[in-house]
């Protein structure tokens, strides 16, 4: 039986995880999960799976969830009387590593979102485990040092996003690796919600709208990030550095009906595509039971039934966020660490209402030029004090974003 640990489970990647799992009780027992704000979700998860242990952000996240086991315990039927014990509540940051490096746990799930997962993925990493990586951030901002984490801790490390996913399914064997034979990768975007807007219209967009993505379901600072392309120049960061790969052997096709998530380039001019419907389910399942294979839940594609599939290169007028994304990866780790702080600012500003939409791509370049002459982290104390850095400078930025940044 192989223990599962779920870093935001309540999330999209969370939710999705469970619903795998959900078909596959005889292999696979829920051991750990997290959230950040929704206790009562939280805990009708917690009664569900019955986890021997959950991460909350602190004592009053905590009281939350107690509360809302006991209702739904005084809720429920006696079909249970012998329901186990609570389980053991893991509080704040160290929570979330002791989560991620619990012995019993055989994979961890990595779907928190943003730079508050990377200490949790380090923390599983340095125990070894096998990670199902969804959360960007974890290469984005500290790409050597978490890499360097997963060899030496002897971690098996799976990526979850739909298409690095794909081009580890695509790359040499099965085995995700790149080697000689390999000239390019190619990852797939459908453009979100803004792919034939007028551009002239942006700068008017509200944040419901931008969450409306066309083809994924997902968490609202995630498809903001792709309403911006931002998502896909996270991604091509993540495939650099996963991979090893120069920026211009990692390329972006516009493709609207999100079919092919990633294609290789070989030297001898074939291109393995990966087709699959758009949820996340298939990737998931695939890093579960990898080298095997499982069901997912998900239907068969029926490629007769597809129709045409198109590609367009991308408008970086119409989404500055991706060049930005290739600037920021050929100004080095200092530049990503730059560009994915100054990011989650401003798209937590724009949903809050603070900042306008077409903003975010020009407090994000901003940053970018404050800090291009950083000299590149030399240890992960230095990767958090460059993320602070450049939220401090984002921040402040904000403050003036009426005006001529």
């Amino acid at each position: 039986m192989k223990q599962v640990v779920i870093l935001g489970a309540t999330g999209s990647v969370g939710q999705s995880t469970l619903s795998v799992l959900d078909l596959h009780t005889d292999d696979y027992q829920v051991l750990g999960l997290s959230a950040y704000s929704r206790m009562d979700e939280l805990a009708h998860l917690v009664k569900r799976y019955e986890p021997k242990f959950v991460a909350v952000t602190d004592e009053t996240a905590k009281a939350a969830l107690l509360t809302a086991l006991q209702k739904s315990s005084v809720q429920s039927d006696q079909s249970h009387p012998d329901r186990p014990n609570q389980p053991t509540v893991l509080l704040g940051e160290q929570g979330l590593c002791d989560l991620a490096a619990l012995v019993q746990a055989t994979h961890v799930v990595a779907a928190i979102v943003g730079a508050a997962g990377l200490p949790s993925c380090m923390a599983a990493a340095k125990a070894g485990k096998t990670i199902l990586l969804a959360n960007k951030e974890a290469l984005v901002m500290a790409g050597a040092f978490f890499l360097q984490a997963v060899e030496q801790g002897g971690a098996t490390l799976l990526p979850l996003d739909s298409e690095h996913n794909a081009l580890f399914q695509c790359l040499p064997a099965g085995q995700g690796r790149v080697d000689n034979s390999v000239r390019s990768v190619w990852l797939t975007a459908s453009g979100g919600p803004f792919l034939n807007r007028d551009p002239a219209t942006l700068h008017a967009v509200t944040p419901d709208e931008a969450c409306k993505h066309p083809k994924w379901a997902m968490g609202r600072k995630i498809s903001v990030d792709s309403a911006t392309l931002m998502n896909k120049g996270l991604e091509v960061i993540e495939a650099a550095l996963m991979y090893s790969l120069p920026a211009e052997q990692v390329k972006v096709a516009i493709h609207p009906q999100s079919t092919i998530h990633a294609l290789v380039q070989y030297s001898d001019g074939s291109l393995l595509a990966h087709l699959s419907h758009p949820d996340m389910c298939v990737p998931i399942a695939h890093a579960l039971a990898y080298p095997e294979r499982m069901v997912s839940g998900v239907a068969d594609l029926d490629v007769v039934a597809l129709g045409a599939l198109t590609f367009s290169s991308p408008d970086t007028d119409r989404f500055p966020c991706l060049a930005l994304a290739y600037r920021a990866l050929k100004q080095g780790q200092q530049g990503c660490i730059a560009l994915n702080a100054a990011n989650e600012v401003a798209v937590a500003a724009f949903l809050d209402g603070k900042l306008a939409f077409t903003q975010i791509a020009v407090v994000v370049e901003s940053v970018l030029d404050d800090m291009q002459h950083c000299i590149a982290p030399t240890s992960l104390e230095q990767v958090y004090g460059l993320n602070q850095q450049a939220r401090t400078l984002a921040s402040r930025k904000l403050q003036i974003s009426t005006n001529p940044l």
